[in-house]
Protein backbone atom coordinates (compact mmCIF):
# COMPACT_ATOMS: atom_id res chain seq x y z
CA UNK A 1 0.00 0.00 0.00
CA UNK A 2 0.88 3.60 -0.56
CA UNK A 3 2.37 5.13 2.69
CA UNK A 4 -0.19 7.55 4.41
CA UNK A 5 2.17 10.39 4.21
CA UNK A 6 2.47 10.46 0.33
CA UNK A 7 -1.20 12.17 0.19
CA UNK A 8 0.55 15.33 2.16
CA UNK A 9 3.48 15.34 0.24
CA UNK A 10 1.20 15.03 -2.99
CA UNK A 11 -1.33 17.61 -1.66
CA UNK A 12 2.17 20.12 -1.11
CA UNK A 13 2.92 19.73 -4.45
CA UNK A 14 -0.16 20.67 -6.07
CA UNK A 15 0.13 23.68 -3.92
CA UNK A 16 3.34 24.65 -5.03
CA UNK A 17 2.52 24.12 -8.78
CA UNK A 18 -0.44 25.95 -8.20
CA UNK A 19 -2.77 23.71 -8.77
CA UNK A 20 -6.04 23.19 -7.63
CA UNK A 21 -6.21 19.60 -6.15
CA UNK A 22 -9.55 17.97 -4.52
CA UNK A 23 -9.55 14.96 -2.50
CA UNK A 24 -10.98 12.89 -5.19
CA UNK A 25 -7.91 13.67 -7.35
CA UNK A 26 -5.69 13.33 -4.82
CA UNK A 27 -7.32 9.74 -3.81
CA UNK A 28 -7.01 8.89 -7.53
CA UNK A 29 -3.11 10.00 -8.03
CA UNK A 30 -2.98 7.61 -5.39
CA UNK A 31 -4.25 4.44 -6.28
CA UNK A 32 -2.99 5.09 -9.44
CA UNK A 33 0.73 4.81 -7.76
CA UNK A 34 -0.83 1.91 -5.52
CA UNK A 35 -1.61 -0.16 -8.90
CA UNK A 36 1.26 0.83 -10.45
CA UNK A 37 3.81 -0.79 -7.27
CA UNK A 38 1.26 -3.46 -7.55
CA UNK A 39 1.38 -3.97 -11.85
CA UNK A 40 5.28 -3.14 -12.28
CA UNK A 41 6.21 -6.36 -9.83
CA UNK A 42 5.12 -9.01 -12.37
CA UNK A 43 5.05 -6.62 -15.37
CA UNK A 44 8.05 -4.34 -14.53
CA UNK A 45 6.06 -1.51 -16.32
CA UNK A 46 9.03 1.00 -15.06
CA UNK A 47 12.27 0.92 -13.90
CA UNK A 48 11.65 2.79 -10.56
CA UNK A 49 10.93 0.28 -8.02
CA UNK A 50 10.93 2.44 -4.65
CA UNK A 51 7.12 4.04 -3.72
CA UNK A 52 9.34 7.35 -2.80
CA UNK A 53 10.84 7.55 -6.32
CA UNK A 54 7.98 7.11 -7.94
CA UNK A 55 6.30 9.70 -6.43
CA UNK A 56 8.45 11.78 -7.16
CA UNK A 57 9.71 11.08 -10.78
CA UNK A 58 6.26 9.98 -11.56
CA UNK A 59 3.68 11.53 -10.17
CA UNK A 60 4.66 14.62 -9.12
CA UNK A 61 7.09 15.27 -12.25
CA UNK A 62 3.91 15.10 -14.22
CA UNK A 63 1.71 17.46 -11.86
CA UNK A 64 4.34 19.91 -12.98
CA UNK A 65 3.29 20.04 -16.88
CA UNK A 66 -0.44 20.29 -15.69
CA UNK A 67 -0.60 24.06 -15.46
CA UNK A 68 1.37 25.09 -18.66
CA UNK A 69 -1.03 23.12 -20.69
CA UNK A 70 -3.65 24.26 -19.03
CA UNK A 71 -2.49 28.11 -19.88
CA UNK A 72 -2.07 27.40 -23.81
CA UNK A 73 -5.29 25.47 -23.79
CA UNK A 74 -7.82 28.31 -21.71
CA UNK A 75 -6.71 30.50 -25.16
CA UNK A 76 -8.54 27.74 -27.35
CA UNK A 77 -12.47 27.82 -27.08
CA UNK A 78 -13.46 24.63 -28.07
CA UNK A 79 -14.56 22.30 -25.17
CA UNK A 80 -13.53 18.81 -25.30
CA UNK A 81 -9.33 19.45 -26.14
CA UNK A 82 -7.38 16.70 -27.24
CA UNK A 83 -4.01 15.46 -25.76
CA UNK A 84 -1.72 12.52 -27.18
CA UNK A 85 0.74 10.72 -24.73
CA UNK A 86 3.51 9.17 -26.80
CA UNK A 87 5.56 6.50 -25.38
CA UNK A 88 3.78 6.86 -22.95
CA UNK A 89 4.97 3.92 -20.73
CA UNK A 90 2.81 3.19 -17.46
CA UNK A 91 0.83 6.42 -18.64
CA UNK A 92 3.02 8.85 -17.63
CA UNK A 93 2.15 11.74 -17.88
CA UNK A 94 -1.50 10.74 -19.55
CA UNK A 95 -2.93 9.64 -16.29
CA UNK A 96 -2.18 12.37 -14.50
CA UNK A 97 -3.61 14.64 -17.48
CA UNK A 98 -6.90 12.61 -17.42
CA UNK A 99 -7.21 12.94 -13.23
CA UNK A 100 -6.74 16.70 -12.74
CA UNK A 101 -8.48 17.77 -16.21
CA UNK A 102 -12.10 15.51 -16.58
CA UNK A 103 -12.83 18.25 -19.88
CA UNK A 104 -9.41 16.44 -21.35
CA UNK A 105 -9.68 13.50 -24.09
CA UNK A 106 -6.41 12.38 -23.01
CA UNK A 107 -4.70 9.56 -25.50
CA UNK A 108 -2.11 7.35 -24.26
CA UNK A 109 -0.37 5.30 -27.23
CA UNK A 110 2.64 3.13 -26.56
CA UNK A 111 4.43 0.28 -28.98
CA UNK A 112 4.45 -1.97 -25.56
CA UNK A 113 1.11 -4.46 -25.35
CA UNK A 114 1.43 -4.94 -21.29
CA UNK A 115 2.14 -1.37 -20.79
CA UNK A 116 -1.25 -0.07 -22.55
CA UNK A 117 -3.09 -3.01 -20.69
CA UNK A 118 -2.12 -1.34 -17.59
CA UNK A 119 -3.15 1.90 -18.42
CA UNK A 120 -6.84 0.58 -20.10
CA UNK A 121 -7.57 -1.02 -16.69
CA UNK A 122 -6.76 2.42 -15.08
CA UNK A 123 -9.42 4.00 -17.16
CA UNK A 124 -11.78 1.07 -15.72
CA UNK A 125 -10.37 1.40 -12.24
CA UNK A 126 -9.88 5.01 -11.41
CA UNK A 127 -13.23 5.44 -13.67
CA UNK A 128 -11.14 7.97 -15.65
CA UNK A 129 -13.68 7.92 -18.75
CA UNK A 130 -11.89 10.45 -20.62
CA UNK A 131 -8.48 7.84 -20.73
CA UNK A 132 -8.12 5.83 -24.06
CA UNK A 133 -4.79 3.19 -24.36
CA UNK A 134 -3.33 2.86 -27.76
CA UNK A 135 -1.28 -0.25 -28.23
CA UNK A 136 0.21 0.56 -31.43
CA UNK A 137 2.92 2.56 -32.64
CA UNK A 138 2.10 6.93 -33.27
CA UNK A 139 3.80 7.08 -37.11
CA UNK A 140 1.01 4.38 -38.18
CA UNK A 141 -2.15 5.57 -36.57
CA UNK A 142 -5.11 7.53 -38.22
CA UNK A 143 -4.75 11.03 -37.62
CA UNK A 144 -5.54 12.49 -34.67
CA UNK A 145 -6.12 16.29 -34.86
CA UNK A 146 -5.09 16.86 -31.74
CA UNK A 147 -4.20 20.27 -29.17
CA UNK A 148 -1.09 19.07 -27.56
CA UNK A 149 0.75 16.16 -28.25
CA UNK A 150 3.08 15.75 -25.65
CA UNK A 151 6.44 13.18 -24.50
CA UNK A 152 8.03 12.35 -21.62
CA UNK A 153 11.09 10.87 -22.28
CA UNK A 154 10.14 9.62 -25.71
CA UNK A 155 12.84 10.55 -28.33
CA UNK A 156 15.12 13.41 -29.48
CA UNK A 157 12.95 16.21 -30.93
CA UNK A 158 13.38 15.65 -34.50
CA UNK A 159 12.74 11.94 -34.07
CA UNK A 160 9.59 12.87 -31.77
CA UNK A 161 8.21 15.91 -34.49
CA UNK A 162 8.74 13.42 -37.57
CA UNK A 163 7.04 10.55 -35.80
CA UNK A 164 4.08 12.35 -34.07
CA UNK A 165 4.15 15.81 -35.52
CA UNK A 166 1.70 14.91 -38.65
CA UNK A 167 -0.98 14.17 -35.34
CA UNK A 168 -1.23 17.59 -34.32
CA UNK A 169 -4.24 19.81 -35.38
CA UNK A 170 -2.87 23.32 -37.58
CA UNK A 171 -3.10 25.32 -34.26
CA UNK A 172 -1.91 22.74 -31.62
CA UNK A 173 1.27 21.87 -30.77
CA UNK A 174 4.07 19.37 -29.92
CA UNK A 175 5.74 19.61 -26.44
CA UNK A 176 8.26 17.32 -25.48
CA UNK A 177 9.41 17.17 -21.55
CA UNK A 178 13.34 17.01 -21.12
CA UNK A 179 15.57 17.56 -18.70
CA UNK A 180 18.33 20.14 -19.50
CA UNK A 181 17.92 22.59 -22.20
CA UNK A 182 18.27 20.30 -25.61
CA UNK A 183 20.64 22.62 -27.75
CA UNK A 184 21.88 20.26 -29.78
CA UNK A 185 18.73 18.49 -30.31
CA UNK A 186 17.35 22.29 -31.42
CA UNK A 187 19.72 22.29 -34.14
CA UNK A 188 18.78 19.06 -35.24
CA UNK A 189 15.47 19.63 -35.14
CA UNK A 190 15.59 23.20 -37.14
CA UNK A 191 17.74 20.84 -39.84
CA UNK A 192 15.44 18.41 -40.68
CA UNK A 193 12.01 19.19 -39.88
CA UNK A 194 8.90 21.68 -40.23
CA UNK A 195 9.20 22.02 -36.56
CA UNK A 196 11.27 24.97 -34.61
CA UNK A 197 10.97 26.17 -30.89
CA UNK A 198 8.85 28.40 -30.00
CA UNK A 199 9.91 28.42 -25.99
CA UNK A 200 11.29 26.41 -23.62
CA UNK A 201 9.76 26.17 -20.24
CA UNK A 202 11.54 25.72 -17.13
CA UNK A 203 9.66 23.56 -14.72
CA UNK A 204 10.20 23.63 -11.03
CA UNK A 205 9.64 20.10 -9.70
CA UNK A 206 8.85 19.97 -6.07
CA UNK A 207 11.59 17.44 -4.22
CA UNK A 208 12.78 16.94 -7.62
CA UNK A 209 16.90 17.87 -7.36
CA UNK A 210 17.24 18.16 -11.07
CA UNK A 211 16.84 20.31 -13.86
CA UNK A 212 13.26 20.08 -16.17
CA UNK A 213 12.00 21.88 -19.21
CA UNK A 214 9.12 21.86 -21.56
CA UNK A 215 10.28 22.71 -24.77
CA UNK A 216 6.90 23.73 -27.27
CA UNK A 217 7.36 23.34 -30.72
CA UNK A 218 5.04 24.80 -33.42
CA UNK A 219 5.16 23.92 -37.91
CA UNK A 220 6.62 27.07 -39.05
CA UNK A 221 4.25 28.96 -40.74
CA UNK A 222 1.91 28.70 -37.50
CA UNK A 223 4.51 30.38 -34.93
Amino acid sequence: MVKVQFRERLQQAGQSLGLDMDVQQVDTLLAYLDQLQRWNKTYNLTALRDPEQMLVQHLIDSLSIVKPLNQILYKNTASDKVIIDVGSGAGLPGVVLATMQAQWQVHCIDAVEKKMAFVRQMSGVLQLRNLHAHHQRIERMSLFQADIVVSRAFASLADFATLAGRHVAPEGHLVAMKGREPQEEAEVLRQNTPWRITHIETLPVPELNAQRCLVWMSRQGSL
